[in-house]
């Protein structure tokens, strides 16, 4: 990790802290990175530090896993841009919402998402997301 000290750990948020050592990396190496190239406007560089870990990894509960496919996990991501940096735009709360139907199945599946097969694509996302959020909050606890 960079600058592999207790304060670089220290600034990673509670859903990394229980997510794999490449996870880790990326948030601290690409937070790193944006503190220099965006100048004091914390906020940003940290937008910029999970958008750079949800292109390879996706929130499953309280935790990142690693994706099957790299790439933009919601339409936001897609876009980049102006949009990603200036914060507007809803994103999946990194759900991976380009995933197949049965990647999320599988997922709120393992998340115990009640009616699950019942649910469309954009249903799944949301259902997953809501558990997702539910369970980080457990953890924070």
């Amino acid at each position: 990790m960079p600058n592999d000290d207790k304060s670089s750990r220290e600034r990673l948020p509670s859903t990394l802290e229980r997510s794999p050592e490449k996870a880790q990396r990326t948030y601290l190496e690409t937070l790193e990175s944006a503190e220099k190239t965006y100048d004091g406007d914390e906020e940003r560089a940290h937008r910029a530090a999970f958008a750079a870990v949800k292109h390879s990894f996706e929130k499953v509960g309280d935790h990142w896993e690693p994706k099957e496919h790299r790439g933009p996990s919601d339409a936001q991501a897609a876009r980049g841009g102006s949009a990603a940096r200036d914060g507007g735009g809803d994103t999946a709360e990194g759900v991976d919402a380009n995933a197949s139907k049965s990647h999320l199945l599988d997922v709120a599946r393992r998340l115990d998402v009640p009616g699950r097969s019942k649910m469309s694509k954009d249903e799944l996302v949301e259902a997953i997301e809501r558990a997702n959020r539910r369970e980080t909050a457990r953890a924070r606890r």
